[in-house]
């Protein structure tokens, strides 16, 4: 993989987050990822970062909530879409994810999370900022459909550390 700047994958990873991409986050000697289709990609504070949703119900929560960095992986070609689906519907408290989907992990260059060695896109980013969401600030609409059940997302915003590319 060779490195590049956010700017020359920010097109190709921003069409592909809604079809899915893997979030992996590593504290202490657990590792988990989960697919995530919700993202953003911005300038804040004059620094390049990545905001990522994570459920409190989510295993990866228990994670990222005492991490200090995320990994964001895209497949980019099709590849993957059993191992997204799975990633998506499992929890890595009930099943090892990397070995029922046949995906596996390489080290951070810059972070202690790893990321998914068969994408073409990973993003390496150190968390910055956190915020749960509020409730009473969200439009009723919103919450009829995505919070039902009251299972609201923690917001973490990843400064882009490094960007790599197949």
């Amino acid at each position: 993989m060779r490195e590049v700047k956010i700017t020359e994958v920010a097109g190709k990873i921003l069409e592909q987050l809604p079809k899915g991409a893997f979030l992996t986050v590593k504290h202490g000697d657990k590792v988990n990822t989960m697919t995530i289709g919700w993202g953003t990609i911005g300038t804040i504070w004059r620094k390049p970062m990545f905001m990522v949703m994570v459920r409190y119900s989510r295993y990866t929560y228990e994670l990222i909530d005492k991490a200090d960095s995320f990994t964001v992986s895209f497949p980019l070609e099709g590849q993957l879409k059993d191992a997204l689906s799975l990633c998506g519907t499992k929890s890595g408290r009930d099943v090892d994810k990397f070995k029922e989907s046949g995906i596996t992990l390489q080290p951070g260059v810059s972070v202690d999370s790893p990321s998914i060695a068969e994408c073409d896109v990973v993003v390496e980013c150190k968390i910055k900022y956190k915020q749960p969401m509020d409730p009473e600030q969200v439009p009723q609409e919103v919450k009829d459909i995505f919070y039902g059940n009251s299972d609201y997302h923690v917001l973490y915003y990843g400064e882009i550390m490094k960007v790599f590319e197949k």
